[in-house]
């Protein structure tokens, strides 16, 4: 299932491109796969990199992209050293204080994992109300956990690769944590092909958040406008699919 954020309803109109930068100047980072990372050629890859050259490839125009520490992408953003930043910028009360957002352009669910062969398909507080759930200490879905399955038994654990491994030990019935990161654990060789997710995605905002958006300086509304536009145009063109697809092979959703 690829996930689609856009209203079809809701049709931005065409931008004035002689509005836009003569190039747009994207910051992204070099740690967060498969978002954005280094390739083995060290050269910036994943799925936002992907995105950022997409929506220039829309708009017919050249784009940079800088890599930077998370910390410094926003101070970018401020002193006008870049346009755009395109790194995993959770959308939250806090940080729409420093920066306007895009529309939203990913989400990342929460998800159950399984080993294979269980008997359970769906995901219900009392249908896993007799299940062992391991999850990672201090989390937002420890909290989500504490507060909707509170009949289950709960099992924390100080690292998301313990609460994985607890699971693969059978030392517990299910693993629940975020989508993408148990995604590229159940493609990856360390899970030895042992679980696969179970139930459905799991997004209530209070716990998980309102998802990433593409962040630009307050007040620049023609580029964030112009982007809204260009990811509009992504999904409906197919191209967003297309991506979704290749950097995420099992889907989140």
């Amino acid at each position: 299932m690829v996930p689609g954020f856009w209203d079809p309803k809701r049709r931005p109109e065409r931008p004035d491109v002689t509005r836009l930068p003569t190039q747009i100047r994207f910051v992204t980072t070099d740690d967060y796969p498969p978002f954005s990372f280094r390739d083995a050629a060290g050269q910036p890859s994943g799925f936002n990199v992907d995105i950022a050259r997409a929506i220039c490839n829309e708009f017919a125009i050249p784009c940079t992209l800088q890599v930077l520490p998370f910390d410094e992408v926003v101070k970018a953003l401020d002193e006008g050293k870049a346009d755009a930043a395109i790194a995993g910028i959770a959308i939250t009360p806090a940080t729409r204080q420093t920066v306007d957002f895009t529309d939203r352009y990913f989400r990342s669910p929460a998800r159950f994992a399984a080993r294979r062969g269980s008997d359970m398909t769906t995901i219900t507080p009392d249908g896993v109300a007799s299940r062992k759930v391991a999850v990672v200490a201090g989390t937002a879905h420890e909290a989500f956990l504490r507060d909707l399955f509170a009949e289950t038994t709960i099992r924390s654990f100080p690292t998301p690769e313990a609460a994985r491994e607890a699971l693969q030990k059978g030392e517990v019935d299910l693993v629940f944590g975020d989508g993408v990161q148990l995604a590229l654990w159940l493609n990856g060789t360390s899970s030895n092909n042992c679980c696969t997710f179970v139930g459905g995605p799991f997004t209530e905002s209070l716990y998980f958040g309102e998802g990433m958006g593409i962040a630009v300086k307050r007040g620049n509304d023609a580029l964030r406008q112009s982007l809204n536009y260009a990811l509009t145009q992504l999904w409906e063109e197919g191209v967003y699919t297309d991506l979704y697809l290749r950097w995420f092979p099992i889907s989140v959703y």
